[in-house]
């Protein structure tokens, strides 16, 4: 099971993250796998059997479910790296599709709760450094900077914070901040050309923030401090922090579960 296709309530992530995407305006789609992420394309196709199922059933709002927020077709690309050499070479594996124009990257496993998208906070703010990479920022215990690539900076404007440089996964005591690099970036295409040649960095593997990093002298890098809750859903608590959490914003069923929720702290 790829990590990306595990629920949260009653969808899977990289379907948040789609729907992320196409509410910032997004209208092409880039998904870079790897072997045994069939389930990723499966769960962007029509399931005919399902559909058919559905439909004789008249089950109307569960057929809608499975097909009325697919993206149109064509409009989906899907790429394989063939090994898992980071999120650089990831990045670089959509080169020739992406093309000679800023893109916007997006990790499934980062789940980011907000009224306003956070991909469409950053299209609004990136609009003012139009020729600037950009990621999107938070602050984070001092204990947890060797998690991240953490941002070295002297300069704020607003929800902007201008980056002097960026370590990848520092040790706690030779972080230069504590403000840390999510799963949200734009970049510039001439990224393409650092990853070309970028040697291997923290844990051997291509790191996009040593590429950005090595790009500071001609090209200008910002951290955006969203609006928002990020949920690490790449780590088991933070995964089942994002099932509580939107089970509890939803009306359909918040009041069952939070009777059930209290009568398992009552029992605990």
């Amino acid at each position: 099971m790829p990590k990306e296709m595990l629920p949260i309530v009653d969808k899977p992530l990289i379907q948040y993250a789609f729907e992320e995407a196409h509410r910032a305006g997004i209208e092409q789609f880039i998904f870079v796998t790897g072997r045994n992420k069939d389930a990723i394309e499966n769960h962007f196709d029509l399931s005919y059997e399902l559909d058919q199922t559905l439909s004789e059933k008249q089950k109307i709002s569960a057929l809608a479910s499975t097909s009325e927020w697919l993206p149109p077709t064509g409009s989906i690309v899907y790429l394989r790296q063939r090994a898992p050499l980071g999120l650089g070479h990831a990045v670089w594996c959509a080169r020739d599709v992406v093309g000679d124009e800023p893109f916007a990257v997006i990790l499934a496993d980062d789940l980011i709760d907000a009224p306003t998208p956070c991909l469409s906070q950053m299209i609004a703010a990136h609009a003012e450094i139009p020729n600037a990479n950009m990621a999107a920022v938070m602050n984070v215990a001092r204990e947890k900077t060797s998690s991240y690539g953490i941002l070295e900076t002297n300069e704020r404007q607003k929800q902007l914070v201008k980056a002097l440089g960026l370590v990848e996964k520092p040790s706690p005591e030779k972080a230069p901040s504590t403000t840390a690099v999510i799963g949200r970036y734009i970049l510039q295409p001439s990224i393409f050309d650092v990853l070309e040649n970028q040697a291997g960095g923290a844990g051997g593997e291509i790191q996009l923030t040593d590429a950005l990093s090595s790009m500071l002298p001609t090209t200008d890098f910002y951290g955006f401090e969203f609006e928002g809750k990020r949920y690490d859903c790449g780590e088991v608590p933070g995964f089942l922090e994002a099932n509580i959490a939107l089970a509890l914003a939803r009306n359909d069923f918040s009041a069952s579960v939070r009777s059930k929720l209290t009568a398992l702290l009552e029992e605990a």
